[in-house]
């Protein structure tokens, strides 16, 4: 192919591959040792860095989960599965023996104007928009071009999982529940963090299927923003 006068040459997949966990890399330690509180600044500037690289790779906006034809699909996906979930948590706070995992301490002193913050905005475009892009989107994307769908699963979950370490590290004295399960220790803060690095790879490859079944980003976006913002408003209300 004849390459256009003043057009930059195309990256192969595997170089944007590398360049994407770099960007990664370099963007988990502003979010949570640099720059910590500056995540909707962060994420929609890497977000639109991501999707440069991937159109930079030859990608195009279908192989990325944000083709045209797939929004109404997507949609449809992300209104049902926010349905199932508010439904889950719903019976989860009615029943009294799960009633005590919503309680968390990083809820307990917000007010109902900073709850829908978070929910409304700090959500969805300072951690989905950013992470399904990143991990759903360009990373499953770039992998399955070099190594099929199942790589690109494995690989994206396992990033993805790496990728909650630090956010993770308090999570044992920020959840009730986990605090008198395995105490205030720094090994019951290491095994929290495992857990939530295991728990999040396995929601990762629970998002790439959606992912790959609708054929569009919205519908585990969806998923994404429902299991974090809603549980941020259950927390809320029954605490």
């Amino acid at each position: 192919m004849v390459r256009r006068p003043g057009r930059p040459p195309r990256i192969g997949a595997a170089t944007a591959t590398v360049l994407t966990v770099a960007v990664l890399v370099l963007t988990n330690l502003l979010n949570n040792r640099w720059l910590h509180g500056w995540g909707l600044v962060v994420s929609p500037v890497v977000t639109l860095l991501l999707l440069g690289l991937w159109r930079w790779s030859g990608g195009s906006w279908a192989g990325v989960g944000l083709g045209p034809g797939t929004w109404a699909r997507g949609l449809r996906w992300a209104g049902a599965l926010i349905g199932l979930v508010a439904l889950v948590y719903l019976v989860g706070a009615l029943v009294p023996v799960t009633r005590d995992l919503f309680a968390d301490q990083r809820t307990s002193v917000l007010s109902g104007g900073q709850i829908a913050y978070r929910v409304l905005v700090e959500v969805p475009f300072g951690t989905v928009l950013l992470e399904e892009t990143a991990f759903r989107g360009v990373l499953y994307g770039l992998i399955r071009r070099l190594r099929g769908t199942v790589a690109a699963t494995v690989g994206s979950s396992l990033l993805f999982g790496l990728w909650h370490i630090l956010p993770s590290l308090h999570l044992a004295s920020d959840k009730p529940a986990l605090t008198s399960l395995l105490g205030n220790s720094v090994a019951a803060a290491a095994v929290a963090d495992a857990g939530a690095v295991l728990f999040t790879a396995a929601s990762g490859v629970l998002f790439c299927e959606l992912r790959r079944r609708s054929g569009s980003l919205l519908a585990p976006m969806g998923l994404h923003w429902a299991t974090n913002a809603l549980g941020y408003l259950a927390a809320f209300l029954l605490r």
